[in-house]
């Protein structure tokens, strides 16, 4: 299959070197020329802009960072409710080839997307994915699926090689974003609430690397604590998922919670120590630097990068 992948960030340059090393065309597409070099390195071709992708496609994947982000990639600037201007990346489609959009936005946005490109007579799947750094690379995220069956048909390829578990939630798009704002919720309470446990630990004088050990293997563990916290013991706060991501994300959730008057106390609290990190400067870091709130707060002191970095 010959196939665009835009973003080449943590999840898609992942995603887009399965599909290359699975035998498909793949064309990446980035703004940042290291990503691209780094891509091309592997053997594979990248282009700067959706303008300059071929005029071939059978597929593209989307993995950009929101809606209005989704909106530009495909459409470019300038169009009306359904046609698509020489800058967005649907001019460089075969008619009948499949959109996977894959960014995490809002169930209504999801399904506004899904009816413009239906009417500019291409397939698309609402297909957000879980999985991180790991998964991406791995071949192995979960795709949160929704749409036609012939979308799912023609996309098959694809989410073959970038994997391991694809939902098939729903024939119309938005029910993907959906569970996926579900799961968002949950992973942003989650990292909140373990980055406050491990500070408290630390308050309290426990060695965090021994804490984080005994928890691991204790009722209070989770998939978050598991996959974060080794981050703050390592003192790196390269972004894998930035706390940036979680304000955009619980976000979602809070707007969609108010459109149906359902109280989301937990995600709100949540929602404020990441809006208080970035505000803090840390909205570029690693999501679970949002620990710096509490250290901001108490003094308490983090463990330091290796080497003094």
């Amino acid at each position: 299959m010959k196939v665009g992948v835009i973003g080449l960030g943590t999840m898609g340059m992942g995603a887009a070197l399965n599909l290359h090393r699975k035998g498909h065309q793949v064309i990446g597409c980035e703004l940042h020329e290291a990503a691209r070099a780094e891509f091309i390195a592997a053997g594979a071709a990248a282009v700067a802009s959706p303008a300059e992708l071929p005029a071939d496609l059978d597929a593209v994947v989307v993995f950009v960072i929101n809606a209005a982000q989704t909106e530009q990639v495909l459409f470019g600037g300038g169009v009306g409710s359904a046609g698509a201007s020489a800058d967005g990346c649907l001019a460089r489609l075969n008619k009948g080839a499949v959109i996977l959009c894959c960014a995490t936005i809002a169930p209504e946005a999801a399904k506004a997307l899904g009816a413009r490109i239906t009417a500019a007579g291409f397939l698309m799947l609402d297909s957000p994915v879980s999985g991180g750094k790991a998964g991406a690379q791995g071949g192995t995220l979960t795709v949160m699926g929704a749409g036609s069956d012939a979308a799912f048909a023609k996309a098959r390829p694809v989410l073959d090689a970038i994997a391991a578990k694809v939902w098939q939630l729903g024939t119309e798009p938005g029910v993907g974003s959906t569970v996926k704002m579900v799961n968002q919720l949950l992973a942003g309470v989650h990292i909140a609430t373990a980055a406050e446990a491990l500070a408290l630990g630390i308050r309290a004088g426990a060695d965090p690397k021994t804490l984080f050990e005994v928890i691991s293997a204790s009722a209070g563990s989770s998939w978050m604590w598991q996959n974060r916290v080794p981050h703050v013991l390592d003192g790196d706060d390269t972004p894998l998922s930035a706390v940036s991501i979680f304000v955009k994300d619980l976000g979602i959730v809070l707007d969609q919670a108010r459109a149906l008057t359902f109280p989301l106390p937990l995600a709100a609290t949540a929602h404020q120590l990441f809006l208080a990190a970035a505000a803090h400067g840390e909205g570029a870091k690693d999501d679970v630097f949002v620990i710096r709130v509490w250290q901001a707060l108490t003094g308490i002191e983090l463990p330091k990068k290796s080497g003094g970095g």
